[in-house]
């Protein structure tokens, strides 16, 4: 059972599309998570394992329209550089999905409730977290 002061998981989302990840984004911290957004690989690499007052990433949500160009190598150091979270990939309706070290993919069109339920399958919340702010 996780300690009653433990922070919020946090959520890294991967999407190049700024709306859609801030939408989401916004549904998972009302949800209780941590959630952190990045428009590409690039920039989700700049995001540090380990910061004060903050949970670890337990989960990556990459869509797969980031990993175009071979940009899918960069996802195992992602992983590597965050302690092998779980990875949720929203798959493109047109695209074959890429192999890859999903914990589950979602096809599109999903709606960011579906999007959600997929996270709290894949991420449960501790029964109480403090506040992010």
């Amino acid at each position: 059972m996780p300690a009653a002061n433990e922070p919020p998981p946090r959520v890294l989302i991967v999407m190049a599309e700024q709306w859609p990840r801030a939408q989401l984004r916004a549904a998972l911290r009302e949800a209780g998570y941590d959630a952190l957004g990045a428009p590409d690989l690039d920039e989700a690499l700049t995001y540090p394992a380990v910061e004060r007052g903050r949970g670890p990433v337990r989960l990556v949500v990459l869509d797969q329209a980031v990993l175009q160009g071979g940009r899918e190598a960069a996802v195992p150091g992602l992983l590597r550089q965050h302690g092998e979270p779980a990875t949720l990939l929203l798959g493109s309706v047109l695209a074959q999905t890429p192999s890859g070290p999903w914990s589950q993919v979602l096809q599109r069109p999903a709606s960011i409730a579906d999007i959600l339920r997929a996270v709290q399958a894949l991420l449960e919340l501790p029964a109480t977290t403090h506040p992010i702010e």
